[in-house]
């Protein structure tokens, strides 16, 4: 991750994945990139090439709401994706210490004795889990981290027959909520990438938070379970996000999942 121009990074992937038709006017004959360039998006956008140039090699880091939001319509990225543009923007605040889970959040853990949840923070560190979540996978014990366990642990990807599409989840997760101007996660990035599927999804940068949805597991003691998953952010402490996995009332999944110790 480059770390000290996140901004002018970004615009040039995204710049690379608009298809070229978007420009008014192309020059005939063949392209040597992929893409829009970048007298292209900068008039789609509305702003001088030489602007553009200075966002990119960033030489100016703070363009204007206007900027960004121009930018946006014409990089054509959805409003997860346009909101981490705004964020790549935004002055960097200073860093919140890292926050311990607060005992009656993990009083709430524990009262979900038929759920398995646990506690995560932006970086995607779990920080503390329940009992189930620890039976349903290794990888929601405290001090692991998920993008590392979902590209790096072959026992993960045995674990969820969805891989591939978890995998691209987890990758525009980790971009869409961890900070890039902190150091751990550049550190997280830079081992990831020497990873070839999470190289290729990162070079995408794609950003979208984790979603309410279903979620499916070949859990090697119980067999398959399909859990809905639903994220809820701790008050007081928004770095911290509480996953939840439910089981459909009555169904094979719940009877699986109660099987779980």
């Amino acid at each position: 991750m480059a770390v000290d121009n996140v901004l002018g990074e970004f615009l040039k992937a995204r710049r690379g994945r608009v298809r070229p038709s978007r420009a008014e006017r192309s020059a005939p004959g063949r392209r040597r990139v992929a893409g829009l360039r970048r007298d292209e998006l900068a008039r789609l956008a509305g702003i001088s090439e030489p602007y553009l140039t200075r966002l990119e090699q960033g030489v100016d880091r703070h363009p204007s709401p206007q900027v960004l939001e121009a930018l946006a319509r014409a990089l054509e990225l959805d409003a997860d994706t346009s909101a981490h543009l705004f964020a790549l923007a935004a002055p960097g605040p200073g860093r919140p210490a890292e926050a311990e889970v607060a005992p009656d959040v993990h009083q709430l853990l524990d009262a979900w004795v038929d759920s398995p949840a646990y506690v995560r923070n932006r970086r995607l560190d779990v920080l503390a889990a329940n009992k189930r979540a620890r039976a349903l996978a290794a990888m929601y014990e405290p001090g692991h981290n998920l993008a590392r366990e979902v590209f790096l642990s072959p026992a993960t990807r045995q674990l969820l027959p969805d891989w591939p599409e978890i995998a691209a989840q987890t990758a525009a997760a980790l971009r869409a909520e961890a900070d890039p101007r902190d150091p751990a996660t550049a550190r997280l990035v830079a081992e990831l990438e020497a990873d070839d599927d999470f190289r290729r999804l990162w070079a995408r940068h794609d950003a979208r938070p984790s979603r309410d949805e279903l979620k499916r597991f070949t859990h090697p003691d119980v067999g398959e379970l399909t859990l809905r998953r639903q994220s809820l952010t701790v008050g007081g402490a928004e770095q911290h996000v509480i996953i939840v996995y439910q089981a459909a009332p009555g169904s094979p999944s719940a009877d699986a999942l109660a099987r779980l110790i």
